[in-house]
């Protein structure tokens, strides 16, 4: 049988098992983050996306990763504090993980697989975006230069149904 989205889970940045089931019927982002990449002014994107669409269904789920010339040295607990107090983030920050490689996180080895980027299906670096629907399914993948603002049309697309 394949493994859905909703049979996954991973955890928090205070090491509680999250379910991805407890998603279901929800919109989901999930972004592989990083404090010291250049692109991290988009943590505070993020958090601007989650404040007006939260309410209608809405989750952002943060992953910090080091798998990028060691962009992310602080443990999960340092990131989500950091993302907090220097870009207002109140959405949910997850454990750090491996997005790709040999020890890749089973999420994003089906995320990946779900939706592939250009050449290859790896994670090419911080701040790569997968948009899940309310259904569970992977319907978009969206490059680490693609600002959070500019995908919110898509994401009111995919909570609208």
């Amino acid at each position: 049988m394949k493994t859905t989205f909703y049979d996954l889970s991973a955890k928090d940045a205070d090491e509680n098992i999250i379910n991805m089931r407890q998603f279901e019927g929800k919109v989901v982002l999930i972004v592989n983050t990083a404090s010291e990449c250049g692109f991290n002014n988009q943590l505070a994107e993020l958090e601007k996306l989650y404040e007006k669409y939260h309410e209608i269904g809405l989750e952002i789920l943060a992953f910090p990763s080091n798998n990028f010339m060691n962009q992310e040295p602080c443990s999960a607990t340092e990131a989500r504090d950091a993302y907090m107090n220097n870009f207002g983030a109140t959405y949910t920050v997850m454990e750090k993980v491996d997005v790709k490689g040999e020890n890749i996180h089973p999420l994003f080895k089906f995320l990946t697989e779900g939706k592939s980027g250009l050449i290859t299906s790896a994670v090419k670096w911080n701040f790569t975006k997968f948009l899940v629907t309310r259904e569970g399914v992977v319907a978009k993948r969206y490059a680490p230069q693609k600002d959070p603002k500019d995908i919110e049309e898509d994401i009111k697309r995919y909570l609208a149904g």
